[in-house]
């Protein structure tokens, strides 16, 4: 234990929170194809600034997206997709730029802030007829890009995005995780180029995958069509809740 709190950096009690979080996250993953991130940002936001989480984030999304690579690849479209990639890799370095150029209290807001708007808008099925253009597309990764870089969260906007598409359940499920498996490359030079991928990010994200795997291979198991309202509703429900409350012990 005192091995694992000196290479993550964190107490005790934030190491517990932080694998609990850590494992929901990848059980909403393996189910819906998004949400990882999200999740570890809106519970661990109050202990660690999102500064550090967004290299940790990173790292436990691209095992994630190695996982559910295979089931992706197939029903995933394609075109769709590496337009979302490309637009995506132009808009992170602005998100990453407002990160770290403001304080870490400012930093945590932003990103809560911006957990929270994104869940409210799924949870209330918002589907804006402009997202389902070509237009759409480049604007929704560039926003993706932007969300990335404050606060890990592209994949939610994605999630908007395809929403409004009218996509089948399975395909959006498959083109979130391809997105999200691709664009971890461009992620990565931005986040070199900030120098934000430090030694112990990297360790706090190695000493996680395991526990994501888990979450994730669940959450695959459990991903069935005739589930996914209640399961997305619970979901959203969490999230709202999470995003909510560090908001709220910030204010106060």
């Amino acid at each position: 234990m005192t091995t694992l709190m000196q290479l993550t950096g964190l107490s005790p009690t934030g190491l517990m929170i932080v694998v609990t979080a850590v494992f929901m996250a990848g059980l909403i993953r393996g189910f819906a194809g998004f949400g990882l991130s999200a999740v570890v940002m809106a519970s661990a936001a109050t202990i660690l600034p999102p500064i550090e989480l967004i290299p940790t984030c990173y790292l436990l999304e691209g095992a994630a997206s190695l996982a559910m690579f295979r089931g992706g690849m197939a029903d995933a479209d394609m075109k769709i997709v590496w337009g979302l990639v490309i637009c995506s890799a132009i808009g992170m370095p602005l998100g990453l730029l407002a990160t770290t150029s403001v304080d870490v209290e400012t930093s945590r807001n932003l990103a809560l802030s911006l957990i929270l708007a994104l869940t409210l808008a799924q949870f209330f099925k918002l589907r804006p007829k402009f997202l389902a253009t070509p237009k759409g597309l480049y604007a929704s990764g560039l926003t993706a890009g932007i969300a990335t870089g404050l606060a890990s969260v592209g994949g939610m906007v994605i999630a908007l995005y395809v929403l409004a598409s009218g996509t089948r359940p399975k395909q959006m499920r498959a083109s979130l995780v391809m997105f999200l498996c691709i664009s971890m490359f461009t992620s990565l030079v931005w986040l070199i180029a900030y120098d934000m991928m430090s030694m112990q990010a990297v360790w706090r994200g190695a000493l996680m995958a395991p526990v994501v795997l888990i979450g994730v291979f669940a959450g695959t198991w459990l991903f069935r069509p005739a589930y996914e309202p209640l399961y997305k509703v619970v979901c959203l429900t969490l999230l709202t809740l999470l995003s909510a409350t560090g908001l709220i012990s910030q204010i106060v």
